[in-house]
Formats: C-alpha cells, structure tokens, sequence
C-alpha cells in the first residue's frame, strides 16, 4: 500500500476513534453532573376546600363547621329532571343502608346537596327538596360567586345550556358522589349512577379502616 494511502487510512481511523471517545466522555459528563429527575406523585387528588354557603333554614355554613365529621357531597340542582335526584336518592338510601350495618359509621357522616344553578335554587326551594331525602342533608345555595368557589374546590364542572327562556334551562355538569374524611380531605367518588349497596360498600369500606 502507498504511503499517502496507508496515511489517510490512519487519519481516518484516529478521526473516527476522536469522535467515540468524545461522545463517550460527554455521555458520562451528562450523566454525572444532569441525572435523571425522577418525579414522584403523593396519590392523593386535589379534592376539595373552603366554603362558605346558606342551608335551606338561611343559615350560613362553611366547610370549617363540618370538620370533624366526614361528608358525602353531591352538587346538583333542582330542576334536573333525572339524574340529580336519582343520585341523592341513592345517596340517602346508602347511608340508611350503613346505618343498619355499622350505625357508630354512618352517625357521623353529613351529606351534602350544593347546587350549581343558585339563580333558580333559593333557599326555599332547597328546603322544599331536601324533604324528598335524608332527614340530615344539608342543602346549599349561595350567590353566584359563593356556588363557583364551591365548584371549584371539588373540580366540578357546571355550564348553563342554552335556552330561549329565561327561567326553563338546563345545567350541564357533573355527577360525582365525593366522600371526604373528618378532617375535609378527599377519600373517594362514585359516580352518579351508584347504586345504594355499592354507596353504602364504599362508605364502609373507607370509613370503617
């Protein structure tokens, strides 16, 4: 082989070996001094807070007054022409039902009703359909202000559907059953279309741990 030849051979070698070990030196740089960040979750869902709303007797309630007992929250509205009160009927027959199992559980539990539609939902409308459910719930209305902190806090979803009229409308939203622990932090959900044993397992299940 030529000298020239044999030298281009060389230097396209020692060129070809320059650059693996410069890319394993700053393979190792990087991992040395960038490692990998690893991002960890606590588990637990951003479920819930403050607020501050009017019973169906016009007395002001906020969140602070419930601490110390767990509550199962459902937000709705009265003019739902199905889902709202098949699922607050679920809702009272479940925690009869625990009462029946483990009475020391269900006394201290507090369900709630906060509607989303408080332009229609008065305070003597609520009192008029809480009657229909358990003889402890405790039914909300509020401002507009007051409903949409509330809303906010469970992650609740609520839009107005359109309407020619100004008093005949609908209001999408959604339908979670949230139970909260004494101390106001989230435990679990069930959906809307929970029946009263699977309410009534699920509150046992997590309150009885």
């Amino acid at each position: 082989m030529p000298n020239s030849q044999l030298a281009r051979s060389l230097l396209v070698f020692a060129f070809g070996l320059s650059v693996l070990l410069l890319g394993f030196a700053l393979w190792r740089w990087q991992s040395s001094e960038s490692p990998v960040q690893v991002v960890r979750s606590s588990g637990t869902a951003a479920i819930g807070g403050p607020f501050e709303l009017v019973d169906q007797a016009g007395e002001i309630r906020s969140s602070a007054e419930f601490l110390g007992r767990p509550m199962l929250i459902y937000f709705g509205y009265t003019y739902c022409p199905d889902i709202c009160p098949t699922s607050l009927l679920a809702m009272s027959q479940g925690l009869e039902l625990l009462a029946e199992r483990e009475p020391a559980l269900a006394a201290p539990v507090v369900p709630l009703f906060i509607t989303v539609d408080p332009a229609r939902d008065t305070v003597e409308t609520m009192a008029a359909y809480a009657e229909h459910f358990h003889e402890r719930l405790v039914a909300l209305t509020g401002s507009d202000e007051q409903v949409a902190e509330a809303a906010k806090a469970y992650r609740v979803y609520y839009r107005k559907a359109e309407s020619d009229s100004a008093s005949d409308y609908l209001v999408d939203h959604s339908g979670f059953i949230y139970l909260m622990d004494a101390e106001g932090a989230y435990l679990t959900h069930l959906s809307h279309d929970a029946t009263a044993e699977q309410i009534a397992e699920r509150l046992q299940e997590q309150l009885g741990s």
